[in-house]
């Protein structure tokens, strides 16, 4: 008689916070490679630190899309995360000046003094870079601030967002915002966990040129995607 396979132990929660935008939990779970922590906003997962090469390839594909001229081009980046796209960003010297926007006050404590400061202890330290703790759709309504590039990744794509008054940063106001804090020729880039073509057309629609979607495939399950538009100069 075969033995039964094991079973993986249930994730320990590290830390759970109740807040304006709802619960938001840190855990860790043992795997095969060694633990991984997970992000769990208002019972949704957002993202773990076991494969971080799509946040990793929204900061490269957002510098990529710059025009060749631009010269130490800034970075805003909406979300914090698990601190791959800060940690990317901050490892290379082609971007000048990095703001990240996070509103949730416990994420940015679990990187200050937190497991997640493992990933980006050295990015938090680069005098290039600040974090802001702000809701980035109010942020982007009132910053005076310009920047050559603009990465988002504060849900599950455009077509899943983490609570309703996200999907307000995918509509026409929202890319407008978007837009308007972009340099001439700035790229906007969003993370999605699949692919939308109604998102693409939103891009379009709201004056982006260059419209397109870009693929990265991971170790396991479906690959994610980037959505890419340019400001017109």
């Amino acid at each position: 008689m075969p033995f039964p396979a094991s079973v993986p132990p249930e994730p320990l929660v590290l830390d759970r916070r109740e807040g304006p935008y709802g619960e938001v939990v840190l855990r860790r779970r043992q795997t095969g490679e060694g633990p991984v922590h997970e992000i769990i906003a208002n019972g949704c997962f957002l993202m773990d630190t076991s494969d971080g090469r799509s946040e990793r390839r929204l900061i490269d594909a957002a510098f990529e899309a710059l025009e060749t001229g631009n010269v130490a081009p800034s970075l805003l980046i909406g979300g914090l995360g698990v601190g791959f796209s800060l940690a990317h960003a901050a490892e290379g010297e082609q971007w000048r000046h990095i703001v990240v926007v996070e509103r949730e006050e416990a994420i940015i404590e679990w990187h200050r003094a937190g497991p997640l400061a493992a990933i980006s202890g050295a990015a938090l330290g680069d005098p290039r870079s600040v974090i802001l703790h702000t809701d980035l759709v109010e942020h982007l309504r009132i910053t005076e601030d310009r920047f050559d590039a603009l990465c988002l990744d504060i849900d599950n794509g455009p077509d899943w967002t983490v609570t309703e008054d996200n999907g307000e940063l995918y509509s026409p106001a929202g890319l407008a915002s978007c837009a308007r804090v972009l340099k001439p020729g700035g790229v906007l880039a969003v993370w999605s966990a699949q692919p939308s073509s109604a998102f693409e057309e939103a891009m379009r629609n709201a004056g982006f040129t260059g419209v397109r979607t870009e693929e990265i495939r991971l170790a396991r399950g479906v690959p994610d995607v980037v959505h890419l538009g340019v400001r017109p100069a």
